[in-house]
């Protein structure tokens, strides 16, 4: 049924009572009992106790004069547009159609026959659709389409072209939905019903990887939707967000998945798919109470329950995330994802006997995921079964040789285990896949320095250094290799430079432990404690930026406005530094 249902029902409430009027008028203008016998001034009685007993919301009674009308007279169309009328008010389609159908044939072209019976075929078809009998339902809507031919009212057929849409839509018909949809938007139309149509039509296009057009339409479903109240809002909102994850827009989506969440807390789904586009921006804590919400909608969604594991695994909590994988296990069974994410939750618990399991069996009902082989060679490795490890990895890299990791971790083992030369092999293709990764080839340059190939390990040091320019390691390998070539200047300098570089290492600790210090004593109130230690932190690191800002706000507090001034001026300068 589509979103603007109660919309279209009292509409065609409001038409049942609209044609009983301009039957009633249509009736005195026929004469009623002045051109006759007893039987037509009994139909005119008949006629006029009916109406009246509508007018009072006697709606049996009404069926049963107008009933006592068409019989005593007929060849009168009047009375039977006026029992068709009020069978539809009363919800009896079927029993409507024929009396419609019987005016009709009496008054060929008459505007409230064709109107009413367009309305009970509606019905007719809404009933059918609710029992899921769809090409039912489709052929009854058509019907309706096709009953008004005289005096077609723009929003009647505006709402049966909708109608049609949205039972072509759920046949998958999608080409014949959004000519209906277009249809419906092309008389004009309320500014509710036109929201639901444009989303309608917006859901289509999505269906059909019309991207860029369905969230033109989205949009107009959300920029009208606030006509159709709260929820009518809310809804569009939601489609709208919903559209936006689609085209992989999550910061916009978020936005209007919000805005629906606001409007309407409960509203189904908006929660989990909000969830869903935070986990993605990797905005994990913010996205577990989402997940939580959906769950308690939705307690055996197997979504919901794996993602909120898996947002909870990635902020450190897997003892917490342990309960939800399993119960999306009770859903899913088979879902070689959830088994996977389980033995990640294992294996960041240390548990690697049993991470091990879970990724085994990923691989009986996925053999062909890379990733499966390669978190399950991590496992292994961590379990020290090398052998198996090493095969695993391997596999990882055939299935998939664009990712870096596999001959990564394999180069690792391989060097942990004396294969040099592998190592070298692997590493090479790894950071071929990731050239920016400076630990990479830090490790290149002393697998290499070990098999005595030093100027191939100068060039990797050298990219080493420069994507790691404030660690010492590659800086005092360095120098290792140049001293063994006989270069004992240049080994003396990068000595040096290590020397230097550890140096800062160990005053930015010292830095940070005294501005951690001296962050407690200030939140405790004891401020003159904390000015002592943001000085020491400074005397330690005085190129570190936070001992400066915090050192601020304590003169701040202390009420010394210009040495607070100062040392927020520093605190910027020293962060705009590189």
């Amino acid at each position: 049924m589509p979103a603007n249902a109660r919309h279209q029902w009292r509409y065609t409430v409001l038409l049942g009572a609209q044609w009983l009027v301009l039957a009633a008028c249509a009736w005195a203008q026929a004469g009623g009992p002045a051109k006759a016998g007893a039987a037509l001034q009994q139909a005119d009685a008949a006629f006029r106790a009916g109406y009246a007993a509508m007018q009072a919301g006697e709606l049996e009674k009404a069926r049963t004069e107008f009933a006592q009308a068409a019989r005593l007279a007929p060849r009168m169309a009047e009375p039977r547009v006026a029992l068709g009328a009020i069978l539809v008010q009363m919800g009896k389609p079927t029993e409507a159609i024929p009396e419609l159908e019987r005016a009709l044939a009496l008054r060929p072209g008459d505007p409230g026959a064709e109107a009413n019976l367009a309305a009970a075929h509606e019905e007719l078809g809404r009933a059918l659709a609710a029992k899921g009998k769809t090409a039912e339902a489709e052929a009854e809507i058509q019907a309706a389409i096709a009953a008004i031919k005289t005096q077609p009212d723009a929003r009647q057929m505006a709402a049966l072209q909708d109608e049609l849409g949205s039972l072509l839509a759920q046949q998958k018909r999608w080409a014949e939905a959004e000519t209906a949809f277009r249809a419906a938007l092309a008389d004009p139309a309320q500014p509710a019903a036109a929201a639901a149509v444009h989303m309608h039509l917006g859901t289509v296009l999505l269906e059909e990887k019309r991207i860029e057009e369905a969230l033109t339409e989205l949009r107009l479903g959300a920029e009208t939707g606030s006509a159709a109240g709260q929820d009518g809002n809310a809804l569009a909102e939601f489609q709208l967000g919903h559209g936006l994850v689609v085209a992989g827009q999550d910061e916009e989506a978020v936005v209007h998945l919000e805005r629906a969440l606001k409007l309407s807390p409960d509203l189904p789904g908006a929660a989990l798919e909000m969830a869903m586009a935070k986990q993605r921006l990797g905005k994990q804590d913010e996205s577990i109470p989402l997940f939580q919400k959906a769950i308690l909608a939705e307690p055996k969604n197997p979504v919901a329950l794996t993602n909120l594991g898996l947002a909870l695994t990635q902020t450190g909590r897997a003892k917490e995330a342990i309960p939800y994988f399993e119960r999306a296990l009770i859903e899913t069974p088979a879902d070689p994802v959830v088994h996977e994410d389980l033995g990640v939750a294992r294996l960041q618990q240390s548990e690697f006997d049993a991470a091990i399991a879970e990724f085994e069996k990923a691989r009986g009902v996925a053999p062909q995921d890379p990733q499966v082989h390669y978190d399950l060679g991590l496992a292994y490795k961590l379990k020290d079964r090398m052998d198996d490890a090493v095969l695993e990895l391997t596999e990882a890299e055939r299935l998939d040789p664009n990712l870096p990791d596999p001959p990564y971790t394999l180069g690792i083992l391989l060097m942990q285990t004396g294969k040099l030369a592998g190592a070298v092999d692997q590493l090479r293709v790894a950071l071929a896949l990731r050239p920016d990764n400076g630990d990479g080839w830090a490790i290149l340059g002393s697998v290499l320095k070990q098999l005595s190939r030093r100027p191939e390990a100068v060039e990797a040091l050298r990219h080493a250094i420069e994507l790691l320019p404030n660690q010492p390691s590659p800086h005092i390998t360095l120098a290792g290799v140049l001293a063994e070539q006989g270069e004992t200047a240049e080994a003396a300098a990068e000595r040096k430079r290590a020397a230097e570089l550890s140096r800062t290492a160990v005053n930015r600790q010292r830095a940070a432990f005294s501005t951690n210090a001296g962050n407690q004593l200030l939140a405790r109130g004891e401020i003159e404690q904390a000015v002592a230690r943001y000085l020491e932190a400074i005397a330690a690191d005085p190129s570190f930026s936070d001992p400066h800002s915090q050192l601020a706000v304590a003169y701040s507090r202390q009420g010394r406005a210009a040495e607070a001034a100062a040392e927020r001026a520093k605190a910027e300068a020293l962060a705009r530094t590189p």
